[in-house]
């Protein structure tokens, strides 16, 4: 019986060790995403510009393009701005999801509509404008179904609406040159040859 009281610590010890060291060595830009694979979920969400016109799934498909969550008031999200103009500019389909901050109406804030386009017209004047257009998800409601945890994220979608990668973090030129590029060229030939 004492020997059972040393070892049934020793092993939580040891599982619990061996479970953080593997935390240690993971790295957090490569998590498995759970919308891989699989279709857009389904949503209705107006364009953050002309509030009037609702995206829906079906109204994306067709050809392979980036899904970029972003928000004016994320740092990493306007540095990469300039260069997925770039990319824009070489023929590169990018779709923004305006990820909103939450407002909290107990501290007086409330969401104004006028005043985010304003910021992001501003915004997407300096440093360029990558987007086709923007889908504001103002509820986060997308973003949550499509497991984002932040901004910026970036999803591959073929041009049958599924999501064929999930990127966390910014594109710049190593990233897209190494990881994003040869995914979405491949997802845009196989558009050519349906």
């Amino acid at each position: 019986m004492r020997k059972l009281m040393f070892y049934v610590p020793l092993v939580l010890f040891l599982t619990l060790a061996l479970f953080l060291l593997s935390g240690l060595f993971s790295n957090p830009m490569e998590r498995e995403s759970v919308t891989t694979n699989k279709p857009l979920p389904a949503f209705s969400l107006p364009d953050l510009m002309q509030p009037a016109q609702r995206w829906q799934p079906e109204q994306l498909r067709g050809e392979t393009f980036l899904l970029n969550v972003w928000g004016t008031w994320c740092p990493t999200c306007n540095a990469e701005l300039s260069y997925m103009t770039e990319l824009k500019q070489q023929g590169v389909k990018i779709i923004g999801l305006y990820y909103v901050l939450p407002v909290d109406p107990l501290l007086g804030e409330s969401f104004d509509l006028t005043m985010l386009q304003a910021d992001v017209s501003n915004k997407l004047q300096q440093r360029g404008n990558p987007y086709q257009f923007n889908i504001l998800d103002a509820d986060r409601s997308l973003s949550l179904d499509l497991g984002v945890s932040g901004a910026p994220e970036t999803f591959i979608v073929d041009s049958n609406g599924i999501v064929r990668e999930h990127h966390i973090g910014d594109i710049n030129p190593q990233v897209w040159r190494n990881k994003l590029a040869p995914l979405y060229q491949k997802w845009r030939q196989q558009d050519g040859s349906q």
